[in-house]
């Protein structure tokens, strides 16, 4: 099957607006061509003024020819605004159809595939690549109908006047292009590659980065404890350093060659000229000297459209690298759970296909029962809760709620059985009111309020201006972390799903707020299937049932009693949090 090019995969996305950048390129050449007229009217006026000397009150209609030249200048100018008015809209289109198609996309997709992709970098990709279409369409094909019909026209006007010169003034105009041929070929494409792998590697380490500055200011570290973020920036200096001196001497070359044909001319002239000047080839040279240097700019054009067509093909890689994930299946036959029971049975995962994080791991949670996951960093615990709430699927083995498999469930179905709360809540800038309605968008504003104050955010609403009208986040109101989460947790109640997920809900909160945490944890885990994951080990000991993780597999599992009393994983886990618990800073007596 024929590869679709990239020109033609844009005009798809067009819709019918594709013909308004056929009028663009179209109106872009012919004023191309209009834009040569003025100099044949410069020609004209230089002939008569040649004529006319010494006598210049002969040349008559220099004012004719002047005016002509300024009416077909601005009629140039005219028409290629009308151009490119016709391509800004249509690429503002394309560019709006393919943002909506990559994101229409993306909501397809696991919920965990934008923490496994980057943010920074899918951002990118949906901002940034979906824009690069934009200027492409907007700007470098209308110039190059524009670049393509300049030539054209200059070579006519080159032959017409002196075939002599005109062959004269093409030779550092060949040179030049094959200069451009070399900097613009195939090595130029991985160049290009290498260079948005450096910027897509910034802005993703720049995004982690900016969400690592409360852990910066509360651990005291510095930006050096980001190495990659810094790394990101080294290697970028690296490449653009290397990459410049690679082409500053073609560059060099290729500037002199297209500006070097005045130098051309005047070399040319002194041999043509050796027998004597006669005003008509005066008159010839002169003419060639003026209109040349259009050359150069045809030719600067047609270059930085070679590397723009290289960003496109760049850009629409990265956006079918997104387009090109496979979401997940939606059932043929929807089923819908009994219960809030969840059961995992010999369940395999891996994120990369090889190395596996999760091994055969097999349990059950009765329905309104309080788990708790525990174990050591890194041991598989958050990715169990999301094969849970399916943010991905399992290589082998099946995750049931209700006795139904979570492949069976609608999307729809499946996001209001589970609700979770992160240890890095996400709120929006707007309203307290509206992030909390994202619970469930049909609630009530007295339900919204009795969701808050179930979450024990009466203290929050106090002290703002406007209350649960206030807005929060940029330009706004900036809650502590404990603060939001109980924001999170009343978004949860409103919702009222009959599973919840609490994945390290504390980790951020102060003690005053962490309490009140615990007592929103409470009022929301009522008649609820909780499954908590906690390194907090005094949060969980009142699971009904505590699964220790390591390895990707369950190590122990029972109540804290009964672990404790054995010699495992968990009573040393234990050992130590009731060390670090304990733990002072001694004040050194002299």
């Amino acid at each position: 099957m024929k590869k679709q090019s990239n020109l033609s995969r844009l005009l798809a996305a067009a819709g019918g607006h594709k013909y308004l950048l056929y009028a663009s390129w179209v109106l872009s050449a012919v004023s191309a061509l209009i834009a040569l007229v003025p100099f044949c009217y410069i020609w004209k006026i230089i002939r008569e003024v040649l004529e006319a000397a010494p006598d210049f009150s002969r040349a008559q209609n220099l004012t004719h020819s002047g005016l002509m030249a300024v009416l077909f200048a601005v009629m140039a100018v005219l028409v290629y605004i009308g151009g490119l008015m016709c391509s800004h809209k249509g690429a503002f289109r394309i560019a709006t159809n393919l943002r909506l198609q990559t994101m229409e996309h993306i909501v397809k997709l696991p919920l965990g595939f934008a923490e496994q992709f980057g943010s920074g970098r899918l951002r990118k990709i949906v901002n940034e690549s979906s824009a690069a279409t934009e200027t492409y369409l907007a700007h470098q094909l209308p110039d190059r109908a524009n670049a393509i019909a300049t030539p054209c026209g200059l070579l006519a006007l080159l032959l017409i006047f002196d075939w002599r010169l005109g062959l004269l003034s093409l030779v550092p105009v060949v040179l030049g292009f094959l200069i451009m041929m070399a900097m613009t070929g195939k090595r130029m494409q991985e160049r290009m590659k290498e260079y948005q792998n450096a910027l897509d590697d910034m802005s993703n380490e720049a995004v982690e980065y900016v969400r690592g500055i409360p852990v910066v200011k509360t651990f005291g570290q510095t930006i050096f404890s980001f190495k990659k973020f810094k790394d990101s920036i080294d290697r970028y200096k690296v490449w653009v350093i290397a990459y410049t001196k690679e082409l500053r001497l073609p560059m060099m070359f290729y500037t002199t060659a297209i500006n070097g044909v005045f130098a051309a001319l005047i070399a040319g002239g002194l041999i043509f000229a050796r027998g004597g000047v006669t005003k008509d080839f005066l008159l010839d040279l002169l003419f060639y000297i003026i209109i040349t240097p259009i050359i150069s700019v045809t030719l600067t054009r047609i270059m930085f459209q070679s590397e723009n067509a290289m960003i496109v093909d760049d850009a629409l890689h990265r956006i079918d690298s997104v387009l090109d994930l496979k979401p997940l299946a939606e059932p043929a036959q929807p089923e819908h759970p009994r219960d809030a029971s969840v059961q995992l049975n010999h369940v395999h995962f891996s994120y990369d296909g090889e190395n596996e994080v999760i091994r055969d791991v097999s349990l059950s949670i009765p329905a309104g029962q309080k788990v708790a996951f525990v174990g050591p960093s890194g041991g598989g615990k958050t990715t169990l809760a999301n094969l849970i709430c399916r943010f991905f699927d399992p290589q082998s083995g099946s995750v049931t709620i209700g006795g139904v498999n979570v492949k069976n469930i609608p999307k729809e179905e499946l996001m209001n059985t589970v609700s979770f709360v992160f240890q890095n809540s996400r709120l929006i800038k707007a309203s307290i009111l509206e992030n909390v309605r994202m619970g469930r968008p049909d609630a009530t504003r007295e339900e919204i309020l009795a969701a808050l104050h179930n979450a024990q955010c009466g203290d929050i609403l106090e002290k703002l201006p406007r209350g649960a009208d206030t807005v929060i986040g940029t330009k706004g109101v900036y809650l502590s972390g404990g603060e939001q989460q109980r924001i999170a947790i009343a978004r949860v109640m409103l919702k009222d799903a009959p599973v919840i997920i609490l994945d390290e809900a504390t980790a951020f909160a102060d003690p005053d707020n962490e309490t009140r945490v615990q007592a929103a944890f409470s009022r929301l885990s009522q008649g609820k299937t909780v499954i908590m994951i906690a390194h907090r080990l005094s949060t969980v000991t009142g699971a009904d049932q505590i699964y220790v993780i390591e390895n990707g597999q369950i190590s122990e599992s029972g109540k804290s009693r009964e672990l404790l009393e054995r010699d495992g994983i968990f009573s040393r886990m234990w050992k130590d949090y009731q060390l670090a618990v304990q733990w002072k800073v001694a004040k050194e007596v002299q």
